[in-house]
């Protein structure tokens, strides 16, 4: 099967998944990967690709409702089985500062780099777990974008998707967490989930070593001796230690320690790693956590971190190619079905990418691996050849709108909610 039949037996597969309005949500995602900016969701309508009267563009995300496990399904076919499959996980949240009528708004972290002030806005957030299939580059391919519901940690979402997402997979599993995945509820959580686990730490983060053998009195203990990462007098001799030359980071000093664990977590145990950068000796120490039942590599696992990043690169794709926070939309549901197209989206200009040819603008360089943006800033021309698999829409007529005299009922206002977490003891509040 060549790449062209490939790419039009996937959107044919998915016409399928994605329920009522199906025609007029497929028309809108060719019009979306055609469209460099907009400056408002209904102006996709003006898209040669689209078919349809703007009305159509409310409709179909109002209307459908595709399932995320079949979608998640679908992409698991893409997934070569013969080496390591490299998960990242994160989450961000869509800022809905000024919308009072939307449920389940909730307080979300949301950095401000321009502002002074908190790095916290109203909206709702929403769950990631994608795959990522080159050492380099910026693709991240997502499984999983959902939302985080008022009742869920990003922490409990994660591990529920990850859950997910192992069971649909063959093959090794490698799962790249930030700072915040490196913690002891995240570790509880995914304790029985088949994979290995590459966690971020915080600088500030307290571990402790196995403890000591029972010594026939009192209760046995549950920790040895503290190991604080900000605090050089609590290391011990670490088990391994390697100077490597990298050519992009120059000299670096790995370090591991194993068998340390989280306070409230000892009964998983796991190698801790510290990566250091000799020629940038402003650089902090990057303190990762490698949880797994094989033996560590320390010479190339710490690189394989390195890999996460192209997540933090999707997401600010989606925001400023795919439009994903443009859209004004007044229900979860409706906001869940938007997000749901951005990684089909994503999975179509993976499977275009070796089909299409670099147009870059007159400022621009050509490129040889072509980005997820380069990709969707060539593919019209593909799409206009593989055709879409919606029919020609039928005209129904005009519709007769709203009826004279009769009352609108204002939209209800919804509070926002604060999560609200069991208060954790002052001493273990430092040691988690």
């Amino acid at each position: 099967m060549t790449s062209l039949d490939h790419l039009k037996r996937f959107r044919q597969r998915l016409y399928y998944q994605l329920g009522p309005a199906q025609d007029a949500l497929f028309d809108l995602m060719d019009a979306v990967l055609t469209t460099r900016s907009i400056s408002s969701f209904v102006e996709l309508s003006l898209s040669p690709l689209f078919r349809r009267k703007w009305p159509s563009i409310y409709a179909a995300v109002q209307d459908t409702y595709p399932a995320p496990q079949c979608l998640m399904r679908e992409y698991a076919q893409e997934i070569p089985t013969s080496e390591l499959i490299v998960l990242a996980g994160d989450h961000t949240a869509w800022s809905r500062i000024f919308a009072k009528t939307l449920q389940e708004r909730t307080y979300e972290h949301h950095p401000q780099p321009l502002s002074s002030s908190k790095p916290i806005t109203l909206g709702q957030g929403y769950s990631t777990i994608a795959w990522v299939p080159e050492a380099q580059g910026s693709w991240a391919l997502p499984l999983l974008h959902e939302r985080i519901t008022s009742f869920e940690t990003p922490l409990e979402k994660a591990a529920t998707q990850l859950r997910q997402v192992c069971l649909q997979l063959a093959g090794p599993i490698l799962f790249l967490g930030d700072s915040e995945y490196g913690c002891a509820p995240f570790v509880k959580h995914s304790c029985d989930i088949d994979c290995d686990q590459l966690l971020r730490l915080r600088p500030n983060r307290v571990l402790y070593q196995a403890p000591p053998p029972y010594q026939g009195k009192g209760r046995p203990r549950k920790h040895g001796a503290k190991f604080s990462l900000s605090d050089r007098d609590t290391w011990h001799e670490p088990q391994e230690q390697l100077l490597l030359e990298d050519t992009d980071l120059g000299r670096v000093r790995v370090r591991c320690w194993n068998t340390l664990h989280f306070k409230q977590a000892a009964k998983h145990p796991f190698s801790l790693m510290m990566v250091e950068r000799l020629d940038a000796p402003s650089a902090k120490p990057l303190w990762l956590v490698w949880i797994s039942k094989q033996e560590l590599s320390v010479t190339q696992l710490w690189r394989k971190y390195l890999r996460r990043f192209a997540l933090e690169h999707w997401y600010r794709f989606v925001r400023q190619r795919l439009h994903w926070t443009v859209p004004q939309l007044s229900t979860p549901k409706q906001m869940e079905a938007w997000s749901d197209l951005m990684p089909l989206l994503t999975w179509q200009l993976w499977l275009a990418r070796p089909l299409v040819q670099d147009s870059p603008l007159p400022w621009q360089k050509q490129m040889t691996s072509l980005s997820p943006g380069r990709v969707a800033d060539s593919i019209a021309a593909l799409l206009a050849r593989i055709g879409s698999p919606a029919p020609d829409p039928k005209p129904r007529g005009k519709s007769p709108g709203w009826t004279k005299g009769r009352k609108r009922t204002p939209r209800s206002r919804y509070p926002t909610i604060k999560k609200r977490a069991s208060k954790p003891k002052k001493e273990e509040k430092v040691a988690a």
